[in-house]
């Protein structure tokens, strides 16, 4: 007897004319896989402009209540992020939905088929290596741009204060350099965050939006 098997296809917002994983691309994909290794294809579900980051999806839920009511077998997904990044979602989904004796999960560029122990080990494999590569990948980054901060390099947001930005270079702002001067002589002299802004407050200088300076601007003024 052939697998009944669901074919589960997504596409976020941001991949839909992909190459490779458009909805056409992935649906021609399940097809070619389920007729090759004699899948019967009871139904094709599609979650369109949703992302991978959470399986509060409609079409992911409706496909694994098929699963747990016992309309299907086995879920196919052209890739296993088409189903989930999440190394944390992928354990779970195993555990209550593919686990040994449960419904089957197969994914074809993987070449990943549950109903075998070894299929389960690659399973297990490819998504802590992929959890792994993300962590790395965002380690680095934040690394990068935690180097440019200190190197004084803008790297988005809104200019700090002391600048202007210009054309997307920071320049020095003449006006709140000479704040930050005086910031950084009371702070010398002994006062504390709070004495510094009152004092300042004092003077008649004020933050960007109007108000009075606070401690924990302070701290960073004269950082």
């Amino acid at each position: 007897m052939t697998t009944k098997t669901i074919a589960y296809l997504r596409v976020s917002t941001d991949k839909q004319v992909d190459a490779g994983v458009s909805l056409e691309a992935q649906q021609d994909k399940a097809k070619a896989y389920a007729s090759l290794y004699d899948l019967t294809l009871v139904e094709i579900i599609i979650d369109a402009g949703e992302s991978a980051k959470t399986l509060d999806r409609p079409g992911l839920q409706r496909a694994l209540a098929m699963l747990k009511s016992g309309k299907a077998d086995a879920l196919l997904v052209v890739k296993l992020d088409r189903l989930t990044r999440s190394v944390g979602d992928l354990g779970a989904l195993i555990e209550t939905y593919f686990a040994p004796g449960k419904a089957a999960l197969m994914s074809v560029s993987e070449q990943i088929d549950t109903r075998s122990a070894a299929g389960r080990l690659v399973l297990n494999i490819l998504a802590s290596v992929s959890q792994w590569e993300r962590e790395t990948i965002g380690e680095r980054t934040r690394d990068a741009m935690r180097h440019k901060q200190a190197q004084g390099e803008y790297i988005g947001g809104h200019a700090p204060y002391g600048c202007r930005l210009v054309d997307g270079v920071l320049i020095s702002e003449p006006t709140e350099q000479d704040v930050i001067r005086q910031a950084k002589e009371l702070r010398d002299s002994g006062l504390s965050l709070a004495a510094v802004a009152k004092r300042l407050d004092d003077r008649g200088i004020s933050a960007r939006n109007g108000k009075a300076f606070v401690a924990t601007q302070i701290q960073r003024l004269v950082a």
